[in-house]
């Protein structure tokens, strides 16, 4: 009797050391395990995901499921419902998205630019040239071939604004070609056809060994390119995993992860392909 009498307290002992040092532990299992981040091209093809992703799903337990398409879509997705969270870069698109309660807590997260790439041999003349809807205007003036994404992404909306802003409607016009494709792929057509086209820095540097497509011009304040991170309203579609979402933007936010986004491309490029915005107001960007 007091064999078993000792062999309970000997469990009673091991279920309370359990509860001391594994509580934080068993806390910290999400109840549903699976996220769906909806991004953009450009958060991909620089490789930016494959190393902050398993960084976060060790530390919480999640895995995530990366769906990468243009802003555009991205946000289609997360008014449908289809996705968690979102980290996208097309603001005038985020702030109706969020008018329309299809998003709550959208955060600044980090930038880069905007940049007009070409053939070496430059037929309209744009190299150097401050001014991005000037360059478009020469672009256009001299019938140069320019690939467009045509997929509604961050990338084509910024494209669309400059054109507007040159006053200039290319749709139709026998220069202006859409792929419907990602940015990586419309560097590659871009490449392969010795076209002009509209291309994030970031992705960019980690493509451009391959494509033999200088920077013609650069530096204008309308090229800057902002990334936001949002997440689905529950509200809206309550089976989203808004836990998760918050978990994923709230990384996303975190210094940890705005030193590494700081040093990001650095030691491979020699220069980051973000920077880091996270505490920042939009409107010390220019939003």
């Amino acid at each position: 009797m007091k064999r078993y009498r000792h062999l309970g307290w000997i469990v009673a002992l091991a279920v309370a050391l359990m509860v001391v040092f594994g509580a934080t532990s068993y806390a910290a299992a999400p109840e549903q395990k699976n996220l769906i981040l909806a991004t953009t091209t450009s958060t991909q093809d620089t490789g930016l995901l494959d190393e902050l992703l398993p960084i976060f799903e060790k530390q919480t337990g999640y895995f995530v499921k990366t769906i990468a398409v243009g802003s555009g879509q991205a946000m289609t997705m997360g008014q449908k419902g289809e996705a968690d969270v979102l980290l996208v870069h097309s603001p005038d698109a985020e702030k109706k998205f969020m008018t329309e309660g299809f998003g709550v807590n959208r955060m600044l997260v980090m930038h880069n630019d905007f940049i007009i790439i070409g053939p070496a041999s430059d037929p309209a003349g744009i190299k150097g040239v401050k001014s991005a809807v000037e360059a478009f205007k020469k672009i256009a003036a001299a019938g140069a071939l320019f690939m467009s994404r045509g997929d509604n992404s961050g990338t084509h909306s910024k494209e669309k604004g400059v054109w507007k802003a040159a006053g200039i409607n290319p749709e139709g016009q026998k220069f202006y070609q859409q792929t419907g494709l990602g940015m990586g792929q419309t560097l590659a057509v871009a490449a392969e056809k010795k076209a002009y086209t509209l291309a994030d820095r970031g992705t960019y540097l980690a493509l451009q060994k391959n494509l033999g497509l200088p920077i013609l011009a650069q530096g204008d304040a309308i090229l800057l390119n902002i990334y936001h991170v949002i997440q689905v309203n529950p509200a809206k579609w309550p089976k989203v995993n808004a836990v998760g979402a918050k978990a994923f933007a709230d990384f996303m936010v975190a210094k940890k992860t705005q030193a590494f986004i700081k040093t990001f491309g650095v030691k491979k490029y020699g220069s980051p392909l973000f920077f880091p915005d996270a505490g920042k107001k939009d409107a010390e960007l220019g939003l």
